[in-house]
């Protein structure tokens, strides 16, 4: 019978009473998604220490991972203002330059706020525009409007920045955030900072909000530096957001997605999401659909869960992306939630780290399913077990190397509970170290490891031992 993964306000300990066997504690075990204030420990065994929660990464040093032909994984580019340059392969596995797409030329605004607010007025007014906004300017917002600094946008907008175009929330006005986009507005950002935003409780969005019906694009952007006391630091989505060749860093929201959180559609491309912090799920949030590619998740931290990507009840794909160094109270990485489906692609998951609990790479809970191809899963840590991925339900990996993880209890490659089904097809899992047992996997009494060796399959080189209760596998 499977286990039902709590998310209520209270974590769960791995701590047991006088009496209760090994295999009773560990069913009672639950993802703690909801609780903030939970104090570091330390990796005290095997000599293990977590990765920095909010370290200044270099993605570029991240190895990658090994890829089938015409399936490469692209560096991520730390510069805000300049990701991801090089070829990408067209349908036919061609190499295509990516092409820079030209900004349309609109109506000039001059370096004033004031100015600023009655062209978009007016371009709702007349059904769209697109403005030209000043270079080297900061358009610096003091009054509220409906919650923002700037009318809501109910039409097709275009806003166009120049060089060092920054539009910010003055940091002596009351709180609003930059941007809303209303049922109708379709709002586009070319080479624009949004800074400065902050929303409070209940009121979700702290940079730029979108309500269902609105659509959001950015390009060449950055989104930085926005608090909320709800959820969606930096932007909160809840129609359709696209983002291309933007950053969205150093956000803040008390609740989901301290960068981005999302209930409706999602497209990140040739983007960086760093360093950003929330409760749950810092770096995005998704309940919805989620589409990222060749982008970069770094340096996020959770207070509680899910330092770098939470899905939850929605469907998550994710291509020729860094998933690094983030960082949680447990999954430091990625949390699949209830009723979801992620699929991973040429996916570098290195570094991450729980803090003081389960699966520093990745984890999911009941209803949830994950498919592991072509991808690298290396150096990532948990106090407690799981430190490289832990399968609660049923997980795939296919031509996928787990590599250098270290756990302080059990299963540092891999940890698969008792409701597990874990197939492992061409796959390399080695030089994983446990502190206590199941160096390579620990497969749990009941739980199901489908090891295909006759595919290339390998399970070596881990300590203390490669496998315990694997069938097939060396201890």
């Amino acid at each position: 019978m499977g286990k039902e993964i709590d998310t209520a306000m209270t974590y769960h300990h791995h701590t047991r009473s006088p009496g209760v066997s090994q295999a009773a504690a560990r069913r009672r075990r639950r993802w703690a998604v909801g609780l903030a204030g939970m104090t570091g420990l330390a990796l005290t065994t095997a000599g293990l220490t977590p990765a920095p929660a909010n370290a200044n990464v270099d993605a570029n040093a991240v190895e990658r991972p090994h890829t089938t032909t015409g399936n490469r994984l692209e560096k991520a580019d730390q510069s805000p203002t300049n990701n991801h340059r090089g070829n990408s392969k067209d349908s036919k596995g061609k190499d295509s330059k990516d092409k820079e797409e030209k900004t349309p030329k609109g109506t000039p605004v001059p370096c004033d706020t004031d100015a600023l607010i009655a062209a978009i007025t007016l371009a709702n007014a007349r059904g769209g525009a697109t403005l030209d906004l000043a270079s080297k300017c900061t358009y610096l917002l003091t009054a509220d409007i409906d919650g923002a600094g700037l009318p809501a946008i109910t039409t097709p907008i275009t806003l166009n920045g120049h060089t060092h175009t920054t539009i910010e929330r003055a940091a002596a006005a009351d709180e609003f955030r930059i941007l809303t986009v209303n049922t109708g507005g379709d709002l586009t950002l070319n080479k624009l900072t949004i800074t400065g935003g902050q929303t409070g409780m209940f009121d979700d969005g702290g940079g730029i909000l979108v309500n269902s019906g609105g659509a959001l694009t950015t390009n060449h952007s950055t989104i930085t530096r926005n608090i909320t006391d709800s959820d969606g630091g930096g932007i909160a989505n809840n129609g359709t957001a696209d983002f291309r060749h933007s950053t969205v860093e150093r956000n803040t929201a008390a609740g989901v997605g301290g960068g981005i959180t999302s209930v409706g559609a999602l497209d990140v491309k040739k983007t960086r999401v760093y360093a950003n912090t929330a409760l749950n799920g810092a770096g995005i949030n998704s309940e919805g659909t989620v589409r990222i590619e060749r982008s970069a998740v770094t340096a996020n931290h959770a207070e509680d869960t899910a330092g770098g990507l939470l899905v939850e009840d929605g469907i998550a794909t994710v291509t020729d992306t860094e998933v690094s160094h983030n960082s949680g109270v447990e999954v430091g990485g990625i949390l699949a939630n209830f009723n979801t489906q992620v699929t991973l692609r040429s996916v570098a998951l290195v570094g991450n780290a729980a803090r003081t609990a389960r699966a520093g790479g990745l984890a999911m809970n009941p209803g949830a399913a994950i498919v592991i191809e072509d991808s690298l899963v290396k150096n990532n840590t948990a106090v407690t077990d799981g430190g490289g991925l832990y399968n609660l339900v049923e997980m795939v990996l296919r031509r996928t190397k787990v590599i250098g993880n270290q756990a302080g209890n059990e299963g540092a490659g891999i940890y698969n509970e008792d409701t597990g089904i874990l197939t492992v097809v061409d796959s390399k899992i080695v030089q994983n170290t446990a502190a206590v047992d199941g160096g390579g996997i620990f497969n749990e009494a009941g739980g199901t490891v489908n090891l295909e060796t006759a595919t290339g399959t390998v399970v070596t080189e881990n300590r203390p031992n490669n496998c315990v209760n694997v069938p097939g596998c060396a201890g």
